[in-house]
């Protein structure tokens, strides 16, 4: 849209000797691409004569191909970039261009067989040392044919290997062409595109002159000298020398002195910092679970209390009367397409005889979403209402939606053992941010104007929460429960690892026995309970959507 403003005074022009004379039209016009001259001469800083008549041919070019060379932004490539501020296009050409040099590299000065050289120098080592001991159990009169067949062997792998390091090392001289011509080719494409790039970031420049980088700052050549001196250098080292010497600069580049900085820091070869602060953070959690040993009980007693309730209202109720119930349940919340699915879904369960384990499996889950849902909703609530709150438990829901599943496990481990109780915990902290963030969004959703019309007419706050805000955002409240349930189910594989039950116990098993039959019916059960709670939950929310 900036270029079309800046690029359109022809244009302007004609419109305006419409119903001007022609001397204003003219004096009008020169006003305005001196004032576009002027800040294009503010923006550039230096060279300004070349980024006017550089900047004028873009805006009345209409092809796509670029009119214009920028000679000096083809031979410094990247560090042309970076003292323009254009940081994109100096971080693109310094990647491409050091593959560029990495291949030059290889085909003049490197070694491309050397990786093969060396292999087969050790493979007719190993060879040699083969019939050194077939000699010496054939003058111990032993037979020696075995060590004899190996060391034949192991030759013509040698030979081989030899046979593809000659190959290698006679395209070196392609490998070299290719860098070349790999070179050529982006700096022309710098040369080309440079100055079109530099025009976009002058046109957001004038949109927000206080954001956007312009002219030529010495702090970026300096930074960006640097920048290609730190990268590039190394790269095309380790990627192009061979030989001892190189293989032992190549090992110090490629792993990190940990060993050695921890020996400077603790002054004992064997204690590194690893070491040290896994032994420190072992003691801190064993003295937390013993000191709090009662808090952590207390809440493993109540975890367990709602696994026992929903359980025993699962488990110990006939089937026939919680096959009608959950269908009649779909039935009324998500319509008859759903409730025959569900129907479908529980009679696998059942024929395939996961009835017992599967509602096992749906307390495990119904007892971790209960507790996401009684707690995350609130929370939800309060975020939504208070950005500062909010702010502070981003990260938190961060971590906890980002930390890898098998990670929970070890405090939990730690401070409340294994079971069930212990693995409904760790899918509570997995499962519960999606339930805050959906409701956080949809509360900070309401319109502000709907709130005042609300208190305008004297509704108190809590009439205002549970009569306006609620309501209108109790479809992205029940999307966010309708996740937690989802991720909530995914966890109970991975509770099984410390010995939870349910079907993630039976696909475990399958794992540790390769029971490739049973690992995938013990997976469409999961699905079908997965799918079943998803329909409901979805259902409920559409037919919640079309009341409204």
């Amino acid at each position: 849209m900036q270029r079309a403003i800046d690029g359109s005074v022809d244009a302007t022009i004609a419109a305006m000797s419409i119903d001007r004379p022609m001397d204003t039209a003219v004096a009008v016009t020169e006003v305005d691409r001196a004032a576009v001259n002027a800040s294009i001469a503010k923006f550039s800083g230096s060279n300004n004569d070349y980024y006017i008549r550089a900047f004028r041919k873009i805006y009345n070019s209409t092809g796509k191909l670029p009119t214009t060379f920028n000679a000096w932004a083809a031979i410094l490539g990247p560090l042309w970039a970076a003292s323009r501020g254009v940081w994109g296009m100096f971080w693109a050409f310094l990647v491409l261009e050091t593959i560029a040099w990495v291949q030059i590299g290889r085909g003049w000065w490197g070694s491309p067989g050397a990786k093969f050289l060396h292999r087969a120098l050790i493979q007719r080592a190993r060879a040699q040392s083969f019939l050194e001991q077939a000699t010496a159990l054939h003058k111990a009169g032993q037979d020696p044919t075995q060590l004899e067949t190996i060391a034949s062997n192991l030759g013509k792998v040698a030979d081989q290997s030899m046979l593809l390091a000659h190959h290698a090392q006679a395209g070196a001289l392609t490998i070299l062409l290719t860098g070349l011509v790999l070179l050529s080719c982006l700096k022309l494409l710098q040369g080309l595109y440079a100055n079109p790039i530099y025009e976009r970031q002058y046109s957001n420049w004038r949109v927000c002159p206080t954001k956007v980088e312009s002219g030529r700052k010495i702090i970026n050549v300096l930074f960006g000298l640097i920048l290609i001196a730190a990268i590039a250098p190394l790269t095309i080292f380790k990627f192009t020398t061979a030989g001892p010497t190189a293989d032992v600069l190549s090992n110090v580049l490629t792993n990190f002195p940990a060993k050695q900085i921890s020996a400077a820091l603790f002054g004992h070869p064997n204690v590194t910092i690893f070491s040290s602060s896994a032994e420190w953070l072992d003691a801190r959690i064993n003295a937390a679970a013993l000191a709090w040993a009662s808090f952590f009980d207390s809440i493993t007693y109540g975890i367990n209390s709602i696994l026992i309730a929903l359980s025993t209202a699962l488990q110990g109720t006939p089937w026939p009367v919680v096959m009608l119930t959950v269908c009649i349940t779909a039935w009324r919340l998500a319509g008859v397409r759903v409730a025959i699915f569900t129907a479908a879904g529980l009679s696998y369960l059942a024929l395939f005889g996961y009835w017992e384990i599967s509602m096992e499996t749906i307390a495990l889950v119904g007892a971790a979403a209960l507790v996401c849902v009684v707690v995350g909703i609130p929370l939800g609530i309060w975020f939504g209402k208070s950005r500062r709150a909010f702010s502070v438990a981003t990260p938190i829901l961060d971590l906890m939606q980002t930390l890898p599943a098998f990670v929970y496990l070890i405090p939990i481990i730690a401070f409340f053992g294994t079971g069930n109780p212990p693995g409904i915990l760790a899918t509570i902290i997995f499962g519960m941010p999606p339930v805050i963030r959906l409701t956080a969004l949809g509360i900070q959703g309401v319109s502000g104007d709907v709130k005042e019309a609300a208190v305008a007419f004297g509704a108190s706050r809590r009439r205002l929460l549970m009569d306006v805000e609620i309501p209108l955002a109790l479809q992205s409240i029940m999307t966010g429960v309708n996740q937690t349930i989802l991720m909530c189910l995914s966890m109970v594989v991975i509770v099984s690892l410390i010995g939870g039950g349910g079907l993630g116990k039976v696909i475990l098993d399958a794992l540790q026995f390769a029971a490739k039959g049973q690992g995938i019916l013990g997976g469409i059960a999961i699905l079908f309970c997965a799918m079943i709670l998803d329909r409901i939950v979805q259902g409920a929310v559409l037919r919640k959507k079309r009341a409204n």
